[in-house]
């Protein structure tokens, strides 16, 4: 079985005692693509070496986080811009709107959204949308940007099966689906059961929200089957069927 893990940030500093043997453990699990979003200006570089140490294994995508954009957005997007025309990157992530911490850049959130969307159209890259506390206003945005060579996923999925499909049949993206599944109250997995597994791909989020039973401790690539796990017990099928499909939509939708 081979996996993809679609969205992690192992090249933070939670990372940093021991990066290689983490990313050395998933390849050993069968887990042999590490997508990695970036966050802002300050995490280009760890991300960058990363993905030159394990060339084969993982792979960047650029943009600038919700939760980072602040006064200096102008100068944050510029960066992006001009990476995008010196690096081969394969998304442009991990963009979106962020409500749960703080709404005083709703604004300037909204704007580098718009503006990090048409850099995807210019440069033909699926997007990947983070959407914490904030479906309506992405769905407001989506659907005055939304195109239909525009692809992409939102990422981290946690909302209803009426968001899900609203996702899919208006947008045509995927789902992106953590480890908050195995979570015992969580309710995602009744939310996801009617959606076809051809809109479904796996991520980890790592460092964060780990899946039972390590969940509150730090999340990592080698976990994927474990959320494969879990969906192949919510779809009733095989945990290979998952990997192969899941793999599909990842390697179609990332040009892999």
């Amino acid at each position: 079985m081979n996996f993809i893990d679609t969205h992690s940030h192992i090249y933070l500093q939670e990372f940093d005692q021991d990066r290689t043997s983490v990313v050395e453990n998933a390849l050993n699990e069968g887990v042999k693509e590490i997508l990695l979003p970036n966050v802002d200006s300050g995490s280009i570089d760890s991300m960058l070496r990363l993905c030159k140490a394990f060339p084969e294994n993982c792979f960047p995508m650029m943009g600038l986080h919700p939760t980072s954009v602040k006064e200096n957005v102008e100068d944050e997007l510029a960066i992006v811009e001009k990476l995008l025309k010196e690096h081969t990157f394969i998304a442009i992530g991990e963009i979106g709107i962020d409500l749960y911490w703080d709404k005083t850049f709703l604004a300037e959130q909204e704007e580098a959204f718009r503006y990090q969307v048409r850099l995807a159209k210019k440069h033909n890259l699926p997007i990947v949308i983070h959407s914490r506390d904030s479906f309506d206003e992405l769905f407001a945005l989506m659907d005055e940007l939304y195109t239909p060579e525009l692809k992409g996923v939102f990422h981290c999925f946690t909302g209803n099966e009426n968001q899900a499909q609203k996702i899919i049949s208006d947008y045509n993206f995927k789902l992106g689906i953590g480890g908050v599944l195995t979570f015992k109250n969580s309710g995602l997995a009744d939310q996801i059961k009617n959606i076809d597994l051809s809109h479904l791909i796996l991520e980890t989020d790592a460092p964060y929200l780990a899946p039972v039973p390590y969940r509150g401790k730090r999340n990592q690539p080698v976990y994927i089957p474990l959320i494969a796990q879990k969906l192949a017990e919510v779809k009733k099928i095989s945990i290979e069927e998952i990997a192969e499909i899941t793999t599909k939509n990842a390697k179609e939708l990332f040009n892999l």
